[in-house]
């Protein structure tokens, strides 16, 4: 959360938006609402992971991936290489992202995020965008040492 990195949102930033996910318009589900304690843990596991995503350590941003994660056909392997290109790319990388929604469906977290990723290219100092995505899902789910992003996995 990425979120949860980014963790929960990053990861699937990370993975430049190019992984199947559910259908178009969110997948129909029969989910209720989060409860604001569980919202609270998640944006805080996803500063977290922001922070290590912008400190440029990979092995941080990987502590909120599960390693069961899997999102089309990323899995916490790709996660891995996509942070190690993006880290060999740009010297200086930031992350802004919200939030939109939680739904609880079957004991995970469903996470609807809006987000931007940038990173300021070496030698000639220009920043770029190269990734945003609006109001996209990503799984996480509780595991030992707090949430995890677990992936759609449909």
């Amino acid at each position: 959360m990425l979120a949860l990195a980014t963790a929960f949102w990053l990861m699937s930033s990370a993975t430049g938006g190019a992984v199947p996910g559910p259908p178009p318009g969110g997948p129909a589900v029969s989910g209720a609402p989060a409860p604001a304690a569980m919202v609270r843990e998640l944006q805080d596991a996803l500063v977290q992971a922001v922070q290590r995503f912008q400190a440029r350590d990979a092995a941080g941003v990987l502590g909120y991936v599960s390693d069961q994660y899997r999102t089309g056909p990323f899995t916490k392997a790709g996660v891995r290489q996509q942070l190690i290109a993006i880290y060999s790319i740009y010297d200086t990388v930031q992350a802004r992202i919200r939030i939109d929604e939680v739904q609880t469906v079957d004991g995970s977290a469903w996470v609807y995020s809006t987000g931007e990723v940038s990173g300021r290219l070496p030698l000639v100092g220009v920043w770029v965008v190269f990734l945003s995505w609006q109001h996209e899902l990503e799984v996480a789910r509780r595991e030992a040492g707090g949430w995890r992003l677990f992936g759609y996995q449909q």
